[in-house]
């Protein structure tokens, strides 16, 4: 068993993020996870990502507040408990539109080592 306490999180770099503090809960320096990551983002009013895609896909899991997610097809304002599945590659932005602070989990496999 591996507990990562909240107040213990460590920050990491997301790149691309702006007005926001990412915290790892599972996975890379926060626990021994093989194929997954699990961190938190809180994004200030205002806060969010730029438009870019990745080759791993990911879930988003609003806990508090709300964000705007914005894919090519699509854009979608997801409150507390509401989830979205982005597919590799699919490219999207975020973007926290209100003036109260929004929280979101992010699950991630690791990237693929090449063969």
């Amino acid at each position: 068993m591996n507990v990562t306490r909240f107040d213990d999180a460590r920050p990491y770099s997301a790149p691309k993020h702006f007005d926001c503090r990412t915290l790892r809960l599972q996975g890379a320096e926060a626990s021994p996870t093989e194929t997954f990551t699990v961190g938190v983002t809180h994004f200030l009013p205002g806060g969010g990502c730029e438009f870019d895609a990745t080759p791993l896909e990911k879930v988003y899991v609003v806990v508090d507040g709300q964000v705007t997610v914005r894919t090519s097809d699509d854009e979608v304002t997801l409150e507390q408990y509401d989830s979205v599945y982005l597919a590799p590659n699919e490219a999207r932005a975020i973007e926290n539109r209100t003036n109260r602070p929004a929280s979101m989990l992010v699950v991630m496999p690791y990237p693929r080592n090449p063969a």
